[in-house]
């Protein structure tokens, strides 16, 4: 008779087997499982939809609801059409290395025509300043690559700035890693010239909308085949850059929005096709007023040599005045306003040529 603990009772090889199961689960599941992916809290995203409703009540409350115009005067009001602003809204999960640049920027410039603020990553130091940074930094949450937490920022920085100031009428977001290329006067005058806009005082958003890129399916199926379904079918699918210019009317379609984010916030099963900054505002915008977008952002971004989906990065040996007019330049009519993207060593060289180059326009 066998013993029960003899080696040749199945009793052993059985224990090994299951003792063995959370070791194989550590190394295999990474090639098995999607990665982890920053998600939105419940609590967060309760925070978000409270912050969004308050900034819909209050806008809903002060505005006109005609499409992309100027506020209507009405009462306290009435000085927003005579001084617009623009917001800048910095979405940052690292120092601002380029604030002495855009203190430059500034310079000079009275704030009754622009207000700045920052979403920085909470688990990012960010340098104290005693400039027009200081003090401007919204309740932020962490940030991630590859999810929806990079929507989510932008919104937040969004509806803080409609909250903030009735007169925020045009609001730009901004990456840690872009540089103007104009003054500021020249970019103000760009976005208000009057003399441009049709009778109604439209104003348009210049935000990249492109319905033609090569891997435009495998994006629009990152979160599984037809996941999107029923709420973007495939050919309402767009993408573009993250850093955009919007009106104000646009601003307040996007934190309206709940249909389309509940399929953008979606965890990603293909990481290497998932970059739903890119894919969520240009579809929203294209989907609701395509006829208010220009279709083309004012932040200029060489591809080139790009690496693991990041563009070009510039370092301080190419920093000069000619780089300065080339990346100006643009196929359409309007000149590029903002560049990305620079190391932090290319501060030094361009604050040399800032007032010599950059802000002289």
């Amino acid at each position: 008779m066998v013993s029960a603990t003899s080696p040749s009772s199945p009793v052993i090889p059985t224990l090994v087997f299951l003792l063995s199961l959370p070791v194989l689960f550590f190394f295999l599941a990474p090639h098995f499982l999607p990665s982890r992916q920053k998600t939105a809290s419940l609590l967060d995203e309760m925070d978000d939809i409270s912050l969004f409703q308050k900034a819909v009540s209050m806008d809903t409350a002060n505005y006109s609801r005609g499409p992309t115009r100027l506020p209507a005067a009405k009462s306290r009001l009435a000085s927003t059409i005579l001084c617009p602003k623009i917001a800048f809204l910095f979405l940052t999960n690292s120092d601002l290395q380029f604030a002495p640049l855009w203190e430059r920027f500034f310079s000079n410039v009275s704030i009754r025509h622009y207000n700045i603020y920052i979403h920085a990553d909470p688990f990012v130091k960010i340098s104290p300043s005693e400039g027009v940074f200081k003090d401007r930094i919204i309740p932020s949450e962490r940030t991630q690559r590859a999810s929806p937490s990079l929507i989510s920022a932008a919104r937040r920085l969004l509806a803080n700035a409609m909250l903030d100031d009735p007169a925020n009428t045009y609001f730009a977001v901004i990456s840690q890693h872009c540089i103007p290329l104009h003054s500021f006067k020249y970019f103000y005058s760009f976005l208000f010239d009057l003399g441009r806009l049709s009778r109604n005082l439209r104003f348009s958003s210049y935000i990249e909308i492109l319905d033609k890129e090569p891997t435009l399916w495998d994006r629009y199926n990152a979160r599984g085949e037809n996941v999107m379904l029923p709420e973007v079918n495939f050919h309402e699918f767009r993408v573009g850059s993250q850093f955009f210019v919007l009106t104000r009317n646009h601003a307040l379609m996007v934190i309206r929005d709940r249909k389309l984010w509940r399929k953008f916030k979606l965890p990603c099963l293909n990481v290497h096709s998932c970059y739903p900054e890119e894919h969520y505002f240009p579809t929203m915008l294209s989907m609701q007023d395509p006829n208010g977008c220009t279709h083309y952002t004012l932040t200029r971004v060489n591809w080139t040599n790009s690496v693991d989906g990041h563009p070009h990065t510039y370092h301080p040996p190419e920093v000069s005045p000619e780089l300065i007019h080339t990346l100006r330049k643009s196929s359409s009519s309007y000149s590029y306003m903002f560049a990305r993207k620079f190391s932090p060593d290319c501060l030094n060289p361009l604050m040399e040529i800032a007032e010599s180059v950059i802000f002289k326009d």
